[in-house]
């Protein structure tokens, strides 16, 4: 494989938002995590700290790793990652490889290190689907040749998954994917029946578990019935996280100032911690992370459409996907646009092999930016 020299710097304004959005996501997390870590770990920048050294550390040598290695070389290694990463979704489910939070199994114990394999799929699953689809054009016409074996690893995926359970994380995925297959120009009849056949597989498992109709229910009866739901049973996350955003109006309460951190407020620092960051400064400050997050993707997307090869367009579009979209998903959940789920905000959530990931992505793209 001949090397493309590198024809200028790379994407300074995304490479910007990337810096500040994780600068922001540390000085938000300390404010967000306080109390908890007083109250668990006797260390109010427990988690502060545990960012730093699991996902900021790692997630820099990513960052730094990727924007310096030759984004095509990815192309050859991406099947022997997903298969790796499929291998590490089945080791979750082996007794003393693992340990369980509540009813999920998602870790892998690797000493003194949890791994998350799931959050590793946002990475080589995309990866894998971009080479795969530059490589034959057949691919993207043939049912055999293509839709068939696209629907056949999805639903592997799906299937290792869910088991954890990990929904929402496999519907960011997937949706992701969905947009890679169709801007890859695959007929359109073969993405209206990959849409079809999610949404059957989306019923399905939403009819089969409890907690997740509960806040579908709850969501629509709140928006669409206009009915008074459970404050203190099935609605009770989604009120806290509402009367937090609310909280901050226009300016906020001050940084380090939150009220309901400290009261009622579940997952501060992971799912609801756009709703943390609302209240304390209000909605200039929520619009101005919300700003971050679409100059990222329209940036991306921007990279995406200079791109000198098919495989660098198709990463890039489902890399900013995955990222973008999660963002959407967390905002929409806490401000009630979105059923509640359980996902974190990129690069501002506590969560090591999110943060590690999420920044390896983002070299991936810096790196294919000066090639464009």
């Amino acid at each position: 494989m001949k090397k493309l020299r590198s024809g200028h710097h790379p994407d300074y304004l995304f490479l910007f938002c990337i810096i500040f959005l994780v600068i922001f996501g540390l000085v938000m997390l300390s404010s967000a995590s306080f109390d908890l870590g007083k109250k668990k770990f006797n260390d109010p920048y427990y988690y502060l700290k545990h960012q730093l050294l699991m996902g900021l550390i790692f997630g820099s040598l990513g960052f730094l790793f990727a924007s310096r290695f030759y984004y095509l070389h990815w192309k050859k290694l991406s099947f022997i990652l997903l298969l790796i990463n499929i291998l590490l979704l089945i080791l979750v489910f082996v007794p003393g490889l693992s340990y369980r939070v509540g009813t999920a199994m998602r870790w892998l114990k690797l000493g003194p290190f949890s791994l998350q394999p799931a959050e590793l799929l946002k990475f080589t699953f995309i990866i894998y689907l971009a080479a795969w689809l530059s490589e034959k054009k057949q691919r993207r016409v043939s049912f055999s040749e293509g839709f068939l074996p696209f629907l056949i690893i999805s639903l592997i995926i799906a299937v290792l998954v869910l088991k954890q359970p990990a929904t929402t994380t496999l519907i960011i995925i997937l949706v992701s994917a969905l947009a890679v297959y169709f801007v890859s120009g695959v007929k359109f009849k073969y993405v209206v029946l990959a849409i079809l056949l999610g949404a059957i597989l989306f019923s399905i498992v939403v009819y089969k578990s409890g907690y997740r109709s509960e806040r579908i229910q709850t969501f629509i009866e709140k928006n669409f019935l206009k009915k008074d739901v459970d404050i203190l049973g099935k609605g009770f996350h989604l009120r806290q996280s509402l009367i937090a955003v609310g909280s901050g109006k226009l300016w906020g309460v001050g940084y380090g100032k939150s009220i309901i951190k400290y009261r009622s407020l579940p997952e501060t620092v992971g799912d609801s911690i756009f709703a943390v960051i609302a209240e304390e400064l209000g909605f200039i400050g929520s619009m101005i992370l919300t700003g971050l997050y679409a100059t990222l993707f329209f940036r991306g997307f921007k990279i995406a459409q200079k791109s000198r090869d098919e495989f660098a367009r198709l990463a890039v579009i489902g890399l900013i996907s995955v990222v973008c979209l999660q963002a959407f998903v967390h905002i929409g959940a806490n401000t009630g646009l979105l059923p509640f789920t359980g996902v974190p905000l990129p690069f501002i959530s506590y969560g090591g092999t999110a943060l590690a990931v999420f920044l390896t992505m983002m070299g991936v793209i810096v790196n294919i930016s000066k090639y464009s």
